[in-house]
């Protein structure tokens, strides 16, 4: 079952993390319709505000949220019908932005075991029934959280266990591998850097991937692109030249997309990308770069890889709204399309769904459209008249949206 999350498409119709079973917001096998305003199936009432992006095992929805003033973990059917719901202990609020919450991170599945992680600092893990299995706190192990904003990094599997990135400027910033039946540590590695103010909080999840034959962890922050070991936690490769002149606020939010030993990088707080292979080893630079580019970037929204096409959604600023298609190898610009303006910004990123493109603005403004040659046609919109932070679903032919107060899904009727 593991060995089907690393390599996605042989699990496509799950979606297993918050970024799919790729990790690059691509999904295979049915697709959900373009015109959701006709084809809503139903919304579920969610105990509590949360950002974590549901996800998906066959006939499952697993979501966290606060459930009162406790960490909780909810199973839903796809009729929208609660199965189970869980609470870990006291929560720790969100800095009480638009943005935050107590559960930002999503949660994971291999098929047989959950694992959430909170702001809190609590990572649990159940199996499908809800049953408590382990849990621990990292940071009443390994120290506070110091980070500006609330957490944003998901936990993922990696060597067969659980591995959580810890990027932060102040404090303890690590990677920590977790037994999967029981949640001790394996192995605990430091990732620290000297940066200037805030340019060490990192909100990103990591990849896992294979690269020469070894599994690694591919994680983007504090300045650095680096590779380590997922066996062991061994650093393989490091990777800078995104802020050669060490300045301040440069945090972190969109994560890395990786496909065929490329990563693309957002950095430059949205008004930049870059190109890096995985090939490397020991201390890299820019000179190991593929492309870079300074005039398409995002800041919070995670980009879509998918068969050598990065997508890349602009979340703000006058240009937000704007799609542009990328080869990933070498960062030629392949088309570029604009999705209606409005006032409001975007932190959910997109999602792929054979040749269907789903974005959703923080205004609960849902854009549906289909990719072609030339770039997004038949564009439609659809209001949810909710704010929306969490990242979109789309999972044997339907999309899930979570709101501030909801859990929406849509599909053919």
């Amino acid at each position: 079952m593991l060995l089907g999350v690393l390599t996605g498409p042989l699990c496509a119709e799950n979606w297993p993390t918050w970024r799919g079973s790729s990790y690059n917001g691509v999904v295979a096998g049915k697709q959900p319709p373009l015109d959701l305003a006709a084809n809503q199936l139903w919304k579920a009432k969610l105990p509590g505000r949360g950002c974590s992006t549901p996800i998906v095992w066959e006939d499952r929805i697993f979501v966290t949220s606060p459930i009162g003033e406790e960490d909780g973990l909810i199973a839903l059917d796809f009729d929208g019908k609660e199965l189970w719901k869980k609470t870990f202990g006291k929560l720790t609020p969100g800095r009480g932005q638009r943005v935050g919450s107590s559960a930002n991170s999503s949660p994971i599945t291999d098929g047989e075991i959950v694992v959430a992680y909170y702001k809190s600092g609590t990572v649990v893990c159940v199996d499908f029934d809800g049953k408590p299995l382990w849990q621990v706190n990292l940071q009443e192990k390994y120290g506070k959280d110091t980070l500006w904003w609330d957490q944003g990094t998901s936990p993922v599997f990696a060597a067969g266990r659980i591995v959580i990135a810890v990027m932060q400027t102040g404090g303890e910033s690590y990677l920590v591998s977790l037994d999967r039946k029981t949640g001790e540590e394996v192995w605990k590695t430091v990732r620290k850097y000297d940066v200037a103010e805030e340019s060490g909080d990192s909100y990103t999840t990591p990849h896992v991937v294979k690269v020469d034959g070894v599994e690694q962890i591919v994680s983007w922050g504090a300045d650095h692109l680096t590779g380590h070991d997922a066996a062991t936690g061994k650093l393989i490769w490091e990777c800078d030249g995104f802020n050669p002149k060490r300045a301040g606020m440069q945090r972190v939010i969109a994560s890395a997309v990786v496909e065929d030993g490329m990563a693309v990088v957002p950095f430059n707080r949205g008004d930049s990308l870059a190109g890096v292979p995985l090939n490397g080893k020991g201390k890299l630079s820019a000179d190991h770069w593929s492309w870079r580019d300074d005039q398409r970037g995002t800041d919070a929204v995670t980009p879509v890889l998918h068969e050598g096409k990065v997508y890349v959604l602009k979340d703000g600023g006058p240009q937000r709204g704007r799609v542009t298609c990328m080869d990933a190898k070498t960062g030629k610009h392949l088309w570029e399309s604009q999705l209606p303006k409005g006032p409001q910004v975007y932190y959910a990123s997109p999602v792929l769904a054979g040749d269907r493109f789903y974005a959703v603005r923080e205004d609960g403004m849902v854009f549906s459209g289909t990719i072609s040659a030339e770039g997004l046609v038949d564009i439609k919109s659809h209001a949810l008249e909710e704010g929306v932070i969490a990242s979109p679903v789309a999972t044997n032919g339907r999309l899930l949206v979570r709101t501030d107060n909801h859990l929406f899904c849509f599909g053919e009727k």
